[in-house]
C-alpha cells in the first residue's frame, strides 16, 4: 500500500496538478502575513490569534477536499485496475490513494498553518490551543479527504457532475451545521465559534468536536471505500 501511495504521489507531482492548491495556500499566507493579529489589550491580541487558529482549518478543508479529488483523478482508470490486480485486492489501491490524498493535504497544512501558529506563539498564545490547532487540522485533514475521495472519477465518472457533487457536498457539510441536523455535518461553525471566543474555549470544546469529526470521517471514509473497491 505504501509503494502505491508513493506512485500515486509522483504521478500527481508529475502532472504538476499539485500547484493548483500550492497557489491557494501561498495566497492563504500571504493574507495572514498582511493582517498580524491586534487588539485593544493583550488580551484581545491573544483572542484575535486564537481565532485566526480556527479560521484556518475551516478554510483548508475545502481546499483538502478538492485536493483529494484531483490526487485521485490523476491516476488513469486502467492504471488503478492494474494496481488492484498487482496488490491482488482491490481495497489496496482505494486505501493508498487516500493515503496519498491525506499526505498531500498535510503538506498543505504545514505550510498554511506555519504563519498563523508563529504569530499565536509570538503574542502569547497558550500552548494548549496551540496543540489543540494541530490535532484539529490532523482530523479536519482526513474528514476533508474522505469527503473529497466520493466525488473522484471512482465513484462519479463524469467531471462536471463530480464537480458540482463537490461543491454541493461542502455547502451541505457547512449549511447542515446551522440546523438540527448538526450531527450529519461537519462541525465546522463549532470549532470557529469556539476559537474567537479565546483559548479557553477553544481547548474546552476540543474533545466533542474532536468525537465529532473521527465518527463523521470513519462513516464517509468506511463508504467511500466500500463503494471505491466495487467499482
Amino acid at each position: 500500500m505504501i509503494a502505491l501511495a508513493r506512485f500515486q504521489l509522483d504521478g500527481y507531482v508529475r502532472s504538476l496538478r499539485v500547484l493548483q492548491p500550492l497557489v491557494v495556500i501561498f495566497l492563504v499566507v500571504a493574507l495572514v502575513l498582511s493582517q498580524w493579529p491586534s487588539g485593544e489589550t493583550p488580551e484581545d491580541t491573544v483572542e484575535a490569534a486564537t481565532g485566526t487558529l480556527g479560521d484556518v482549518p475551516a478554510f483548508l478543508f475545502f481546499v483538502w477536499a478538492w485536493t483529494a479529488r484531483a490526487l485521485l483523478d490523476a491516476q488513469p482508470d486502467v492504471q488503478r485496475d492494474l494496481s488492484a490486480v498487482a496488490a491482488r485486492r482491490r481495497d489496496v489501491p482505494v486505501l493508498a490513494g487516500l493515503l496519498a490524498a491525506y499526505t498531500v493535504n498535510l503538506v498543505l497544512g504545514a505550510l498554511a498553518l506555519a504563519s498563523p501558529l508563529l504569530q499565536s506563539v509570538l503574542v502569547g498564545v497558550p500552548a494548549s490551543a496551540l496543540l489543540t490547532c494541530v490535532g484539529l487540522a490532523l482530523l479536519v485533514n482526513a474528514a476533508a479527504t474522505a469527503l473529497g475521495a466520493w466525488t473522484s472519477r471512482a465513484v462519479i465518472p463524469a467531471p462536471g457532475t463530480a464537480l458540482l457533487a463537490l461543491l454541493g457536498a461542502l455547502v451541505a457539510a457547512l449549511l447542515l451545521g446551522l440546523g438540527p441536523l448538526n450531527p450529519l455535518a461537519v462541525p465546522i461553525l463549532d470549532w470557529v465559534r469556539a476559537a474567537h471566543a479565546g483559548p479557553a474555549a477553544f481547548t474546552d470544546a476540543y474533545p466533542g468536536i474532536a468525537l465529532h469529526l473521527v465518527l463523521w470521517t470513519a462513516v464517509v471514509g468506511g463508504g467511500y471505500a466500500f463503494v471505491a473497491r466495487r467499482r
